[in-house]
């Protein structure tokens, strides 16, 4: 499931704060401790850079990164185990002239789970993984096969997300002593078929229940296996109407779905341009046939979204990041739905000349 308007505004608040902050030195800390990971390893490991920082020359910049991983000490034993969705971690002096001491510690339990370890002495925190939390706009399964394994995984934003593994006891292509060449590559395709059956039930459990925010579904592989699946009918009809492209793959596993997310960018970029030329084109179509139920305008759309009579809220990219914030603020309060929408395509250019923001409303405005 997308971030809401509400996580995407806390979200945003959070980098933002962060970013604004500067050292002189290679001195403010990052943290990133996955899902799962054992707290005690991350104590530890902290433990050991301190004794590490010691050995840094500047007497300045030695203080700062030792005061600061005590400060992120300090601050963990706040937890007695590491959140579901994992945790970040930021600490460092941020006092804004030099040889004063403002040690800060700051933590985040992220909306999607983190799947990154991290330690980090920089001028400036890491805050790639967050921002790529926030430009998170669709969801994609991705299932990556041949003979030997399958995996299945979310691609969310720029982040792979692997959810499941599977290998198959399909029979190598060379046959046992004794065993007839008919008999056993009967013996293979019905194992293949077993395999099949497994990957596409594990396509069901996992992409099923996300099939609302599901934008389409990528397999690869190397071979002739995806091909196999997909067009023998394995997957639920739901499922099958959502295979948007088949890649072949060097790979399989982790580097295999790396892989397919790189050769399918080309239909990654045509599948939302599609997307928001259809929101685009609704809003418009109303503009024309039906004006009562579309507004436009920062005050205008502001006024419907207080009101609760707006269904959609169409953003243009090019709005300062203070408007956009504002406003899903507020569409978060009513269950309004939030398009951020580019200016690459041509409804994108019209809207931004429109003022930059729209809105479908639930019922024509009187």
């Amino acid at each position: 499931m997308d971030l809401t308007a509400k996580q995407k505004y806390e979200l945003k608040k959070f980098v933002k704060e962060l970013e604004e902050c500067q050292a002189r030195h290679t001195e403010l800390i990052t943290v990133y401790i996955p899902s799962g990971y054992d707290l005690n390893k991350i104590n530890h490991q902290l433990s050991q850079e301190k004794g590490t920082a010691t050995n840094i020359k500047s007497a300045s910049t030695r203080t700062n990164v030792i005061d600061g991983i005590e400060k992120m000490l300090q601050h963990l034993k706040l937890f007695k185990r590491t959140p579901s969705n994992g945790l970040a971690v930021f600490s460092g002096n941020v006092a804004e002239q030099e040889g004063k001491h403002d040690v800060k510690v700051w933590s985040l339990e992220p909306p999607i789970p983190l799947k990154t370890k991290l330690y980090r002495c920089d001028k400036r925190f890491m805050l790639d993984i967050l921002r790529d939390m926030i430009a998170v706009k669709e969801m994609y399964g991705l299932i990556v096969m041949d003979k030997r394994e399958g995996d299945l995984a979310l691609l969310r934003g720029k982040s792979i997300v692997p959810i499941a593994s599977l290998k198959s006891n399909v029979p190598g292509k060379h046959r046992s002593g004794g065993q007839s060449a008919q008999r056993f590559e009967r013996l293979r395709d019905e194992a293949a078929q077993t395999f099949y059956q497994k990957i596409a039930s594990m396509a069901k459990d996992e992409f099923l229940p996300k099939l609302k925010d599901l934008k389409g579904i990528l397999v690869g592989g190397p071979g002739r296996t995806k091909q196999d699946f997909v067009d023998g009918g394995y997957l639920t009809g739901d499922l099958q109407k959502k295979v948007i492209s088949m890649k072949d793959l060097s790979y399989t596993g982790d580097f295999g779905l790396q892989e397919l997310v790189d050769k399918s960018q080309d239909v990654l970029a045509k599948e939302e341009i599609a997307r928001e030329k259809q929101v685009m084109s609704k809003f418009f179509e109303l503009l024309a046939t039906e004006p009562g139920k579309v507004a436009y305008g920062y005050d205008e759309v502001k006024k419907r979204l207080e009101e609760g009579v707006a269904e959609q809220v169409l953003l243009s990219e090019a709005c300062e990041d203070a408007v956009i914030e504002e406003l899903e603020k507020i569409a978060e309060q009513f269950g309004t739905e939030v398009e951020i929408i580019s200016t690459e395509t041509m409804e994108g250019a019209q809207l931004r000349e429109l003022g930059k923001i729209g809105a479908v409303l639930r019922y024509a405005k009187a």
